[in-house]
């Protein structure tokens, strides 16, 4: 007898979007997790939505017990405007039956469920988080410059990405590439308010600096003549205010090269200052000085202290004398002012153990 075909079995979506999953909950490591595919809305929508079963489910196991219902309904300090908290304390309570698991054997298989559900949640958290790391090289593209470089803004940007996934509510009727492009650039103004600058500044004058300076290019690009009143206005912040922030100048580092080619220069090179002594040679120099008046006090005469001191400029103001100088101030002759600088180099040289230029003693 004939047998029809079996009929072709096509993957809908929703069941491919099942697949990518348990595809990339088989996989292990962060640089596997990253290669997530980008989502379209009702995906972004579905597996939020799966996160939060997942944590509901958790959450409906844990709060049976009395002290762990505490750390679950704890009420908290502030609003709370997004699920964040929520989260938070969940995963706390997650940790506590975990602790408590390790003295009380009949804990134990709650909590192997309870961590497996997690597990699942933030995989899936990791992936949602993924799916948007475009917006995180975009903004990374943006934002970069002499505070921060891209690779650096880059890495915040993902942390900004698992933020907006912690918090992202399917139920909002947002997408989460548009939720996540702000907590994304967010994370990265408060990198380079944290990390870029000597000076910190707040949040909110970072970002406010930055728009100061979109209006200053805009009005540049259109050739109109501005004022810092005319840019005040245009990012709603008073005179005042913008005159402080546009103050606050860019730091460069002396690393930065300042020339192209096979050998770049670095900024240090064209800023060094060849007449003031090296911090070593300086501190070589203090030492030698310790041990010659040392040495001047244990084997010289206050008198031949004098005549060193002035001939070789080891006083304050630190100028050579000649012997005719120094005999005027002593009222001695030039010749006898020579015989009692000989005779202190010879009372230093026998005596001490002081070494000439040559490294003689």
């Amino acid at each position: 007898m004939w047998l029809s075909p079996e009929p072709r079995r096509t993957m809908t979506a929703t069941n491919k979007f099942h697949a990518d999953i348990e595809e990339n909950k088989s996989r292990s490591g962060f640089s596997q997790i990253t290669g997530v595919r980008r989502l379209n809305a009702d995906e972004e929508k579905e597996m939020a939505t799966l996160i939060r079963d997942l944590e509901d489910k958790a959450y409906g196991i844990l709060e049976v017990y009395d002290d762990l219902r505490e750390i679950l309904e704890k009420k908290p300090e502030r609003e709370e405007r997004t699920r964040a908290g929520r989260v938070d304390r969940l995963h706390k309570s997650i940790n506590e039956i975990q602790k408590q698991s390790r003295t009380q054997q009949d804990l134990r298989r709650t909590s192997r469920k309870v961590n497996k559900l997690w597990r699942e949640a933030e995989e899936l958290r990791w992936m949602l988080a993924m799916s948007g790391k475009r917006i995180a090289h975009g903004e990374a593209r943006k934002l970069a410059g002499p505070f921060m470089d891209e690779e650096d803004l880059v890495q915040e940007g993902y942390i900004g990405l698992l933020r907006a996934a912690k918090r992202f509510d399917p139920d909002k009727g947002i997408r989460f590439s548009t939720y996540a492009r702000w907590w994304v650039r967010a994370q990265m103004t408060r990198a380079i308010d944290h990390t870029g600058r000597p000076v910190r500044l707040p949040g909110c004058a970072v970002e406010q600096t930055r728009n100061l300076r979109k209006a200053m290019k805009h009005f540049e690009a259109l050739g109109v003549e501005y004022t810092i009143a005319h840019l005040a206005a245009e990012v709603n912040i008073d005179k005042e205010r913008a005159e402080l922030l546009l103050s606050q100048g860019n730091t460069i580092s002396l690393e930065q090269p300042v020339d192209d080619g096979p050998r770049p220069r670095p900024l240090e090179r064209f800023m060094s200052d060849t007449e003031s002594k090296s911090p070593d040679d300086a501190a070589i120099t203090s030492q030698e000085l310790d041990r010659m008046k040392m040495a001047f006090d244990e084997h010289l005469t206050e008198r031949q202290q004098f005549v060193l001191e002035r001939r070789y400029g080891l006083d304050e103001d630190g100028e050579f004398r000649t012997l005719s100088q120094v005999g005027q101030e002593m009222g001695l002759s030039r010749e006898r002012v020579r015989q009692i600088e000989r005779e202190a180099l010879h009372r230093l040289r026998e005596g001490s153990n002081l070494k000439d230029e040559n490294g003689k003693r």
